[in-house]
C-alpha cells in the first residue's frame, strides 16, 4: 500500500490540484482560499473552499458514480428531509491530470456527531429516526436499486456472506471470531425483508453526521444512497447509539424483531469487512470497526441470554 493512502488504487489529490480544477472550471470561485479537511471518510478527498463551499474529489474508482447519483437525487430528496443535506452546487469535469468528475457542495458547519459532541443521545436518536423515516416514505420510482454503485447497501443480508466469511478468516487472532461467526449466522437466520424497497442512506455513522452546539444538524456523504432493505440504515444503532438511546431509536422507527436482527447483522458485517481492510492504513476506521463489532456482539450475547 502506498504511504499515506487508504486504497492501493487511490489517485493522488492535494489542495493544489483542487485549486487548479476550480480555477479552470469555476473561475467565480478561483480567488477563495482552499485547504484540505481532515476526515475519516475513505471515498473522497475533501477541501474547504472559502467559508461556505466544499470540493469533493473521489479518491478511488468505485466512488466515481456517486457524483452523478448525488447530483440526480439529492435536490429531490433534501427539501423533504428534517436534517440538512449538502446538495451539490456544481459538478466538475476531469482535468489537470485528474481522471474523474467531481463536485462542489455547500459547506455545512459542524463536527462529526460522536457521543461526546451530542448533548443528549436520546434526543439525537429521535431526530435521526425522523430523518430515516422521512427518507423511507419517499417515492422510490426510478431510484437506483442497491448494488455496486452503493457498495451493496440495502441488498439482502445473505449477499454479504462471502465477504464477511473472508473477513472473519482474516481476523483470526485479532478478534473473537467464534463469537462473531455465531452472531453473523444468527443474523442470517432472520426473515428477509418482504416489504417494498425503500430509500436508504446506506452509511449512517458518526463520520457522516454533523453536530453543532450539541445537537444533530446534518447528514452528509450519500455515496451509499440507494433503494433496498431498510435494515441497513439501522447500523447507526450500534456505531453511535447504545443503551437508552438505542432503544429510543428503535422505538421511534417501530422496528420489528427480524428487521432489527438484520440491522445488527448489517452493523456487524460493516465492522468485520472494514477492520482487516483498514487495519494498517486508517486508525479512525479501525476504531470505528472495533467499536461497532463490540456493540453488535454485546447485544447479540445479551439477546441470547434473554431468549
Amino acid at each position: 500500500m502506498p504511504a499515506g493512502k487508504l486504497h492501493a488504487e487511490e489517485v493522488d489529490t492535494d489542495a493544489a490540484l483542487a485549486g487548479r480544477l476550480i480555477a479552470a472550471q469555476f473561475p467565480q470561485w478561483a480567488g477563495l482560499p482552499l485547504r484540505p479537511v481532515p476526515s475519516g471518510g475513505t471515498d473522497n478527498a475533501i477541501y474547504r473552499l472559502g467559508d461556505s463551499l466544499a470540493v469533493r474529489l473521489p479518491r478511488i474508482h468505485w466512488a466515481v458514480g456517486q457524483v452523478e447519483k448525488e447530483q440526480r437525487w439529492l435536490p429531490e430528496l433534501a427539501p423533504r428531509l428534517p436534517l440538512a443535506v449538502p446538495v451539490p452546487l456544481a459538478v466538475g469535469e476531469p482535468g489537470e491530470g485528474y481522471p474523474w468528475r467531481w463536485s462542489v457542495c455547500p459547506w455545512i458547519e459542524g463536527e462529526n456527531a460522536t457521543p461526546e459532541r451530542l448533548a443528549d443521545l436520546s434526543q439525537a436518536a429521535t431526530e435521526l429516526a425522523r430523518f430515516v423515516a422521512a427518507l423511507q416514505r419517499m417515492d422510490t420510482t426510478g431510484g437506483p436499486p442497491a448494488g455496486p454503485h452503493n457498495f451493496g447497501r440495502g441488498v439482502p443480508l445473505a449477499e454479504r456472506d462471502a465477504p464477511v466469511r473472508a473477513a472473519l478468516a482474516a481476523l483470526r487472532g485479532v478478534i473473537d471470531t467464534g463469537a462473531a461467526t455465531a452472531a453473523w449466522e444468527s443474523a442470517l437466520r432472520a426473515s428477509a425483508w418482504d416489504g417494498p424497497p425503500v430509500w436508504v442512506h446506506g452509511d449512517l455513522q458518526p463520520g457522516n453526521l454533523l453536530a453543532l452546539r450539541g445537537r444533530l444538524r446534518a447528514v452528509i456523504d450519500f455515496g451509499g444512497l440507494g433503494v433496498g432493505d431498510p435494515a441497513c440504515d439501522l447500523i447507526v444503532a450500534w456505531n453511535l447509539f447504545s443503551g437508552e438511546s438505542r432503544d429510543v431509536f428503535r422505538a421511534a422507527l417501530s422496528v420489528d424483531e427480524a428487521t432489527w436482527a438484520r440491522g445488527r447483522g448489517w452493523a456487524l458485517s460493516v465492522g468485520l469487512i472494514a477492520l482487516p481492510y483498514y487495519l494498517d492504513t486508517s486508525p479512525a476506521m479501525v476504531a470505528y470497526a472495533r467499536h461497532t463489532i463490540a456493540q453488535a456482539l454485546a447485544e447479540h450475547h445479551e439477546h441470547g441470554r434473554a431468549a
